[in-house]
């Protein structure tokens, strides 16, 4: 195993993570975890060397901290270092900070806690976050010992996690989404290097998009086979991502023995700068041509927003162009109903057109917006064109 640094802390944590979000479940009860599976796994990952385990109140309907508590008996809790997330989306009030981290410590049958993350910030959160005075809430968690550092996971734009980086001065780390097809979204690679000369540690999660950058896409994997070196699709994808210095480690959500094996050896072989820029020009090629596939050249510059209605339109093109990008219509679908907010949503748009004269791109928003409401809530057959 590579261990790499971590952030401004004197602690090298493996190369890999172990992403608790996706473990073996029994049936198709995500809540029901199958333990002896899981277990395996999380011995197969410490013996080989991670030392780092990511969970959250909320993963696998609040079973996935149980199962890495159970996994971790035995003395195997003295050799890893866990992070847990605060659902700051279900606090309420400042009470319930402490609630859910005293019930945090009994399900991982731990005394304190190595890395608290506020959960998925973003503006609204983060405002919840200094209203409730949940900063503070923290730092008491911090001086009794309960927890040891803080940190936290974001999903918005690079000026909110500006915002949040800057607002609050005693950040250990965070968390970000980035792979080699977001390095614009989010936080994204300014982002990470923003956090990283603060001298905060860079967690990556979703280094393969949710499994999207594992599969085998036909216009990608004609340019993988052409390289000298060959790898699988996963392995360029975190190759690419161990390769940059100011990644401190990569998450991978592991559902399988396999995978977990597989991710071992790809982590054995990393190192700051592996990639040659002949092979970084290729992923760069990949990058454009799978994002080429996309039929709505969206850049989520923002200009359309806000929409009158509320409709968030940077977000519903994205969506939607990953059905094109991934080959993915059914669990795209799945992904735009549960996670995009019914305000947001493409059905909100009455076509004022308000947003047309806005675009940068000159693209017929109006046009796209009932054509996507009826692909991803009414069923209906996937379109490359509005028309």
């Amino acid at each position: 195993m590579q261990y790499r640094n971590f952030g401004k802390l004197g602690w090298q944590p493996s190369a890999l993570g172990f992403g608790c979000m996706r473990l073996p479940i029994i049936g198709d009860d995500s809540a029901k975890i199958d333990q002896d599976q899981t277990t395996q796994m999380i011995y197969t990952a410490i013996d080989a060397g991670v030392n780092y385990f990511d969970t959250a109140y909320v993963y696998h309907g609040g079973n996935s901290e149980v199962a890495l508590g159970i996994a971790l008996q035995g003395g195997l809790r003295d050799k890893v270092r866990i992070a847990t997330k605060l659902p700051v989306f279900n606090v309420k009030d400042t009470g319930d900070f402490d609630r859910m981290l005293d019930e945090q410590l009994v399900r991982l049958q731990t005394d304190t806690i190595d890395f608290y993350l506020l959960h998925s910030l973003d503006a609204f959160k983060w405002q919840k976050v200094l209203d409730l005075g949940l900063l503070k809430e923290a730092e008491d968690a911090l001086a009794d010992g309960r927890i040891q550092h803080l940190g936290f996971s974001f999903h918005d734009s690079l000026p909110v996690f500006k915002t949040i980086v800057d607002d609050y001065n005693h950040w250990d780390f965070c968390q970000i989404q980035y792979n080699f097809i977001d390095v614009e979204y989010q936080a994204g690679l300014t982002g990470l290097k923003y956090a990283a000369e603060k001298g905060l540690a860079v967690v990556i999660m979703e280094p393969l998009r949710g499994g999207k950058l594992a599969a085998e896409i036909p216009a990608a994997q004609a340019l993988w086979d052409s390289a000298p070196v060959k790898r699988s699709p996963v392995d360029w994808a975190l190759q690419w991502l161990w390769s940059q210095p100011d990644v401190s480690l990569v998450l991978s959500g592991m559902s399988s023995l396999q995978q977990v094996k597989e991710n071992i050896v790809s982590a054995a072989n990393s190192q700051v700068g592996l990639l040659s820029q002949a092979e970084n020009s290729l992923v760069d090629q990949v990058r454009q041509t799978m994002l080429g596939l996309a039929p709505v050249d969206c850049t989520r510059c923002e200009y359309c927003l806000p929409c009158p209605q509320g409709v968030n339109i940077p977000r519903v093109f994205d969506y939607y162009n990953r059905v094109a990008v991934y080959n993915d219509l059914e669990g795209t679908r799945e992904g735009y109903r549960t996670f995009v907010d019914d305000e947001q949503k493409a059905s909100n748009c009455i076509q004022c057109e308000e947003c047309l004269p806005k675009c940068p791109q000159n693209l017929p928003i109006s046009d796209w917006m009932p054509v996507i409401d009826g692909v991803f809530m009414n069923g209906q057959p996937f379109r490359m064109t509005p028309d």
